[in-house]
């Protein structure tokens, strides 16, 4: 089908395409929350308000996109119309595969609303599935009388008679004459009254066959909807009182007059009414929470809420420079000054926290995507999974959820495919026939914890052994499970035969902890063989801005990101030990960790005599802790994190760069990456 997307580029002078990206937009709501609503659909019980909502979503995008002569979409959603308004009026009952159509439909609208959008790409073929859906919606009534979700019996073209006005600029109608030229699959319409009528009103001869509802949508992109009326054309049309050459009979008989002439005929009025629906039949709750949501949200582009975070950095070390400068002032001779100063970092702390939290979003928008996805694995897999889901609620960086939805795709698949036994497998083992993934999210102090759980088969500890000998790893039994577990996510430790044995989760885990880390996350497992796995990420709430703790080397400043860091202390005498030939530990608290001296790892230069190492920073990340030797601690700041990378080069062990509050750059260190080194 061609791409159509220039015919809507103006109507009656009117540049459309400064409307397309809301409208993209809107759509891309509208087909989320109708597959949503789909896949929740309780086909033995459909309620009406959710078949009313799933039909309106279908609607909404009909509209819209008939308006801007998107044609494709337009021929595809008015199809969906046709069923969906069967279901709701309860003249077919629901199927799973009306399900099924539904959602393979709305999958075609997403590749074609983003072809309209410059995605690129071939027209989407819909005829096959057009065909389906007629067929589907055809069961009530044989199929030679629907075509394409129009049925045969109406339509043939209607004639009637549009209304307009009054108008501040009676001009403006002149726009729904443009609309049906852009437009030709919409009919003909043509003025009546030879241009504009005595009592202000702009009256219209209309040949279509659209419904009323239809005409309305698309006729208040360009005129207010209360300044519309439709009605029968009938014998005498389009004259008003005292016209030119109106026939007088059919003048008293009303025929023709505005809304409210006396004797003018009942016809449908501006404010068009639904007809009287028994309660059960009127949108509910779901209505009611789309309407609250579009009055009390507002849509900005991103990258002016980037722009604002940026400034809002900059203002943070803008405050921590004056901060430090005013430490140094005599507090007793400035005491209006400090005071202010003290006022000026609690709101700029309001401030930040107010800012960072327009950036976040729910985990819902991950979240939602899941069910789709475990309902098509379960039908390809012939397997009876059930997803479980909470804390969706739970709030985190943009940033970060357009980053974590792939390796978390990655870990509910392998749930799915490695993890649920079939059926079969589970009655066997005294489960139930139904396998569950759960999906949950929560805070953790300044970290978000997202996990992964599965009550399948597990993980095989002596089967990941095996296969680590095999592919030449040092995997010794003395390690313990935390450390088993870990082997799949060394690079190129599954291959293609792991994906039949009880061991098969390594593909792309490599992948998945490469990614995690890239955000300054960690991944863990845990597993029970027999009894399941969960898989827990933890992530920083944002990537913008973090608590961090500052310590200092000879001259250098360093900062570490507050949540990994566990406890400090002062280095006594023999607390430090050799192992090997340069290897060194400190034993806390009856356990062992490794020693790394920073002055050493980054090549610190030190003048003579000055005192050396004299504190021990435990941190943990990966599962791991090591003590950092450093000379003092210099304090707990919040610390704007700058990209180092893209504004220098990548540095190792080092995961950002920021300034402190004397102006100096200041390195923040990658604590996964020390974890690591300390391990090698």
């Amino acid at each position: 089908m061609a791409d159509t997307r220039s015919t809507g580029a103006a109507a009656g002078g009117i540049d459309l395409t400064q409307f397309y990206q809301v409208f993209f937009e809107e759509a891309g709501e509208n087909l989320a929350q109708m597959e949503q609503m789909l896949l929740g659909l309780d086909l033995a019980h459909a309620e009406d308000d959710e078949l009313n909502a799933i039909f309106r979503c279908a609607h909404s995008v009909k509209g819209g996109a008939a308006t801007f002569g998107f044609a494709d979409v337009a021929e595809l959603t008015h199809c969906m119309e046709t069923l969906l308004d069967k279901l709701r009026r309860h003249e077919l009952a629901a199927q799973p595969r009306m399900v099924d159509v539904l959602l393979a439909a709305g999958d075609a609208l997403k590749a074609q609303l983003a072809r309209h959008q410059g995605a690129g790409g071939n027209a989407v073929d819909t005829r096959a599935l057009i065909a389906d859906i007629e067929q589907l919606a055809a069961g009530a009534a044989p199929a030679a009388s629907v075509e394409c979700g129009v049925e045969v019996a109406n339509a043939g073209e209607r004639q009637l008679e549009l209304t307009v006005g009054p108008l501040p600029d009676p001009g403006v109608a002149d726009n729904l004459l443009e609309l049906f030229r852009e437009i030709a699959e919409l009919g003909r319409m043509e003025p009546l009254d030879a241009g504009l009528s005595a009592d202000g009103m702009r009256r219209f001869k209309i040949t279509t066959r659209s419904s009323d509802s239809d005409l309305l949508d698309l006729f208040t992109f360009h005129v207010p909807r209360e300044t519309l009326a439709i009605g029968p054309l009938t014998p005498g049309y389009g004259f008003h009182p005292d016209a030119p050459g109106a026939p007088r009979d059919q003048a008293e008989q009303g025929y023709g007059f505005f809304a409210d002439a006396p004797g003018a005929p009942v016809v449908e009025s501006q404010t068009r009414r639904e007809p009287a629906r028994p309660e059960a039949q009127r949108p509910g709750k779901a209505a009611e929470r789309s309407a609250a949501l579009e009055s009390s949200t507002l849509r900005v582009s991103i990258d002016k809420v980037d722009q604002l975070i940026n400034l809002v950095g900059e203002l943070v070390i803008t405050q921590a420079v004056l901060a430090q400068a005013g430490a140094q002032l005599d507090t007793g001779a400035h005491q209006s000054l400090a005071a202010a100063l003290a006022d000026l970092q609690r709101h700029t702390r309001d401030l930040q926290e107010a800012v960072m939290s327009i950036r976040m979003i729910p985990m819902s928008v991950i979240f939602n995507r899941y069910p789709r996805m475990l309902r098509d694995l379960a039908t390809t897999l012939d397997k009876k999974i059930e997803l479980v889901m909470s804390g969706e609620a739970t709030e985190l960086d943009k940033g970060l959820v357009e980053k974590i939805t792939d390796p978390l795709t990655h870990l509910v698949r392998n749930a799915c495919d490695h993890g649920i036994e079939p059926p079969h497998e589970r009655l066997a083992k005294g489960k139930p026939a139904h396998g569950t993934v759960t999906l949950a999210a929560s805070h953790q102090g300044g970290s978000i914890l997202i996990e992964v759980r599965d009550d399948g088969c597990g993980l095989s500890r002596a089967k990941l052994l095996a296969k680590a000998r095999e592919r030449g790893l040092d995997a010794p039994d003395s390690l313990s499970d935390a450390e088993v577990w870990n082997l799949i996510f060394a690079p190129g430790f599954s291959t293609a035969e792991m994906v039949t044995t009880l061991s098969g989760r390594g593909v792309g885990m490599d992948v998945v902890k490469k990614n995690i880390t890239a955000l300054a996350g960690q991944v863990e497992i845990d597993s029970a063989e027999g009894y399941g796995m969960n898989v827990k990420v933890r992530l920083p709430l944002t990537l913008a801005i973090m608590d961090g703790m500052s310590v200092g080397v000879a001259a250098e400043c360093y900062v570490l990101p507050l949540s990994s860091v566990v406890e400090s202390f002062q280095v006594e005498p023999g607390t430090i030990r050799t192992v090997g030939a340069a290897s060194r530990v400190v034993q806390v608290r009856e356990q062992y960790m490794p020693v790394i001296d920073l002055e050493g790892v980054f090549g610190v230069p030190r003048e003579a005599g000055s005192p050396g190492n004299s504190i021990m920073v435990v941190v943990e990340s990966e599962g791991g802790r090591v003590a950092l030797l450093v000379d003092e601690l210099l304090g707990q700041q919040q610390v704007v994190v700058k990209n180092l990378e893209s504004n220098y080069r990548k540095v190792a062990n080092v995961s950002g760069a920021t300034i402190m509050g004397d102006g100096r750059v200041a390195l923040i260190l990658d604590i996964g990456a020390l974890v690591r080194l300390s391990r090698h």
